[in-house]
């Protein structure tokens, strides 16, 4: 006999089935909010066969892990002040689209006084991540330097939104940098 509690009960437990089947189907996305300094490689967009699924995962792992040690080696390079072959290096990952790339090439150029070209990068790091913690404190830094401070206060509203708070490195970092305590 079907009561109504029998018939909630089990449109519960078919609710319930149906959310954890729809919960397990989705995919994960990957977020760059911060601006990481090991980043994983972009996708290239191809599709694999099913059959194909262990070695392209074993070769999805042996370009990210290439593409890291590359990325390191070249964000080192830069870090140590040389821009020309940190650039080169950066370019030479093949994936220029990546935020964080592109925030280095635009982040080296800057501390090359190519100007023009800081600001591309910075933006096309920015159209890549929206939400680049770096790259927006980077760029008002870049802004300082172009003497418009209210826009690098502006960045600097936007580092503390995304950040969630007046403390992390990004955040300091710029602040130092408008209140002239640092340079970057």
């Amino acid at each position: 006999m079907n009561t109504p509690t029998r018939t909630l009960r089990r449109a519960t437990l078919l609710a319930a089935a149906a959310l954890l089947a729809t919960a397990i189907s989705i995919k994960p996305v990957t977020v760059y909010a911060m601006g990481t300094d090991t980043p994983p490689p972009t996708d290239d967009g191809k599709k694999k066969k099913k059959d194909d699924k262990a070695v392209d995962q074993q070769e999805q792992q042996r370009a990210q892990e290439q593409f890291l040690r590359g990325y390191r080696a070249a964000r080192a390079e830069i870090l140590a002040g040389d821009y020309t072959g940190g650039i080169a290096a950066m370019h030479a990952l093949g994936h220029d689209e990546h935020p964080d790339v592109a925030n280095y090439i635009g982040y080296a150029n800057r501390k090359l006084g190519n100007y023009e070209q800081s600001k591309v990068w910075y933006e096309k790091a920015l159209a890549a991540d929206p939400d680049h913690v770096r790259t927006w404190s980077y760029y008002g830094m870049w802004h300082m330097e172009q003497g418009n401070r209210l826009k690098a206060e502006d960045y600097l509203a936007k580092v503390n939104a995304l950040c969630g708070n007046n403390t992390c490195q990004e955040f300091r970092q710029l602040k130092a940098v408008i209140n002239g305590t640092a340079s970057y």
